[in-house]
């Protein structure tokens, strides 16, 4: 199948006053579907480029960059010169702070452009949080330790993409922007329904319960069997020889190191991988 030479958001521009993560991260994917991106900074700049400075580097890579105090009169008419050609503007500020800045309703003054405003809470936008906060109350911690993925922003930004693609969409029908929400709270519901609907946590069958699904030591580190289809699991059984129990798997890999559990899964077509723990590309 041949790729499509240009991408199919060539042409939409493209304006981000968000900062720290999610805004970001939803930005970099407008970006790479072919959108372009021009990235409004506060003149301290966006916080992730002193917490991950390398991560922050990637995501604008495709983006321009500009430091606006949208707060100052001559640099509040920059910004409006740059929304008065772009078809959307992603905000990730309270949305009193939006109103403040008269961008609440963007359309009115820029019939074109949609707003994706991405916000913290669904009942109460106001309420101050980041993606612990939001993990914290729909099941995805397991306390006291520190999540490694910060799942509501992940998927918060991804909502936000779905959602900047269907604002489009909807324009092309009407002719006309409008104001979109996206919270990062129900992005972080709908991840913590696998554990609401016993798919994962403890004791699911894809918490542990299953051992055709798991994590076992072996004897250089840890790997991670995926045989959850039936031909998978039968196929793990025949391999190493277990009768099927967490027992058997466990004995079966603990002698062995990651690489030779890997060449063995890669010559068997087993879904199984050691783990790496380097944070690190």
């Amino acid at each position: 199948m041949e790729v499509p030479a240009k991408r199919p958001l060539a042409g939409i521009e493209v304006v981000s006053l968000a900062v720290n993560l999610p805004g970001p991260l939803a930005a970099a994917r407008l970006a790479e579907l072919g959108a372009t991106v021009t990235k409004v900074e506060p003149p301290a700049g966006d916080p992730l480029a002193a917490a991950a400075p390398d991560w922050y580097r990637n995501l604008i890579a495709d983006q321009r960059v500009v430091s606006l105090d949208v707060k100052q009169e001559a640099d509040r008419a920059k910004l409006d010169e740059l929304l008065a050609t772009a078809d959307l503007l992603i905000t990730s500020m309270r949305p009193t702070a939006l109103a403040r800045l008269g961008l609440a309703q963007p359309q009115q003054r820029f019939p074109e452009l949609s707003l994706i405003e991405i916000v913290g809470h669904t009942a109460d936008p106001e309420i101050p949080g980041h993606d612990l906060n939001y993990q914290a109350v729909h099941g995805t911690l397991t306390p006291p330790q520190m999540p490694t993925v910060p799942v509501a922003d992940m998927l918060g930004a991804e909502r936000a993409v779905s959602t900047a693609l269907a604002a489009l969409v909807a324009r092309a029908e009407s002719g006309g922007g409008q104001p979109y929400r996206v919270a990062l709270e129900e992005a972080a519901a709908w991840a913590g329904n696998a554990v609401h609907y016993r798919l994962m946590g403890e004791g699911a069958v894809l918490g542990g319960a299953f051992p055709g699904y798991g994590i076992y030591e072996c004897a250089d580190g840890h790997v991670a069997l995926g045989a959850v289809e039936p031909h998978f699991f039968l196929g793990a059984l025949a391999t190493f020889g277990a009768d099927g129990t967490h027992e058997a798997f466990a004995r079966a890999f603990a002698d062995k190191t990651m690489a030779e559990l890997e060449a063995i899964a890669a010559r068997d077509d087993l879904p199984l991988n050691g783990i790496r723990t380097n944070s690190g590309k």
